[in-house]
């Protein structure tokens, strides 16, 4: 199963693994899980370490690739579409990389590991429980 990783699982998966649900936390240890990093979460994490919102932060993008490898998630790469995309759905939402998040999931139909309820309304399968 192919699957787009929140940033903020991201993060807690690595960081704080006890704070992901039993659900999320069986996927991350299932060898056929194809997890899924958005290119939206390197400059989300930098943007908040930049602003002091993110403990940590630089010891993650010190060697972001390396975390990624370690992991085993692989970079999901952003096309025009996806951001022209984001840019375009409806406002329930206001964060920009949710968004991208959001685009990249509907485009490519894949769902999305996350605890964040509001991407329930753009129609894109979350899986958290």
């Amino acid at each position: 199963m192919r699957l787009l990783v929140d940033t903020h699982v991201f993060l807690w998966a690595i960081l704080t693994p006890e704070r992901l649900s039993d659900h999320a936390r069986s996927i991350f240890l299932d060898p056929k899980a194809e997890l899924l990093v958005s290119i939206a979460t390197p400059w989300e994490l930098a943007i908040k370490a930049g602003i002091g919102k993110l403990e940590n932060g630089s010891t993650i993008l010190t060697d972001f690739e390396s975390v990624l490898a370690s992991g085993g998630y692989r970079i999901l790469d952003t096309s025009i579409q996806h951001t022209i995309q984001s840019g375009l759905l409806p406002r329930y939402h206001k964060d920009p990389f949710d968004r991208l998040l959001i685009a990249q999931a509907l485009d490519l139909n894949l769902p999305i590991l996350s605890c964040d309820e509001i991407f329930d309304r753009y129609d894109v399968k979350r899986i958290w429980k």
